[in-house]
């Protein structure tokens, strides 16, 4: 088997994350494997498929692996999707990488809903809670990832705030922003309706966050990690940058859903981790709107 090549794995590479990941590795020399269910440019596979995993694990002798495949969806209705990509998928590369490639390194995401929200800045130490099944899914991977620790595995996971790029869907709230005010500027749309406008969460670029992620495996000292800029703004500031930014007046334009219920007031990290390994982020609130704007 040969240890010495430069292959990393991305499992769930057709989403945002594994598009930036799959440029900073590549910019970094390695060769990516990309993997997804639903194929495009690369291999079409799924985590939760034990046998796949094994072979894939043993043919290519990765680096890296990691993985990012998971629906973002926190619903309910996701419940054996999410079960199959987030628990399954981790099981499965977890024991193959520790049966047969030992030297690989494993990064396993996770979320910044799994903890206890007291409306105070996160840390990877803080309490978890398993408020949805997503973050039960979630919270079940960490243990996972500490006990393969125990076996001598260097398993990382990073617990990722929100983070948007062109490359989001108008299923997402910050896009679903913006194509919103384009729309009304041209005369296409007139009202954009949204829950509560007062939520306090970050708006971080996927490049960034995918460029700590780089950071945290590249070191064997830190092996958990709040992955966020630890900047929070009110969703009503995001209207107001992108309104903004399209050149139109939000005034008359803003419908508040009365029956919206958000899981949180206040969703922010405290990075002092992540940023103790050297990462700081490019982008800010602006820059990511003037980002999604002209690309998306």
């Amino acid at each position: 088997m040969n240890t010495n090549n430069n292959n990393c794995i991305i499992w769930g590479i057709n989403g945002q994350d594994g598009h930036y990941l799959k440029v900073i590795l590549q910019n970094e020399g390695y060769n990516v494997i990309g993997i997804s269910r639903s194929a495009g440019n690369w291999t079409q596979g799924n985590v939760s498929d034990g046998e796949f995993v094994k072979q894939t694990i043993i043919k290519y002798q990765p680096q890296f692996v990691f993985h990012l495949a998971a629906d973002s969806t926190t619903s309910h209705k996701a419940i054996f999707e999410n079960h199959s990509a987030i628990s399954d998928g981790s099981l499965h590369i977890l024991e193959s990488v520790n049966q047969f490639s030992r030297h690989t390194k494993v990064f396993l995401s996770g979320s910044g809903l799994q903890f206890k929200n007291e409306g105070m800045p996160i840390k990877e130490t803080d309490l978890f809670e398993g408020k949805s099944i997503y973050a039960v899914e979630r919270i079940y991977t960490v243990y996972l990832a500490r006990y393969f620790r125990q076996l001598g595995l260097k398993v990382y996971f990073g617990y990722f705030f929100h983070h948007d790029s062109p490359l989001r869907s108008e299923r997402h709230l910050n896009m679903k922003i913006i194509k919103a005010a384009q729309a009304i500027k041209h005369g296409k749309q007139q009202i954009l309706e949204i829950g509560n406008p007062d939520i306090v969460k970050e708006f971080n670029h996927a490049f960034d966050l995918m460029k700590a992620i780089w950071y945290l495996v590249k070191q064997d000292e830190v092996f958990e990690a709040v992955i966020g800029s630890g900047a929070g703004y009110k969703i009503m500031d995001w209207i107001n940058i992108c309104f903004d930014a399209v050149g139109i007046d939000k005034q008359n334009h803003i419908q508040l859903n009365p029956n919206f219920v958000s899981d949180f007031s206040s969703l922010v990290s405290n990075p002092e981790t992540i940023k103790s390994l050297g990462w700081q982020p490019v982008y800010d609130i602006h820059s990511l709107a003037l980002d999604m704007i002209n690309n998306g």
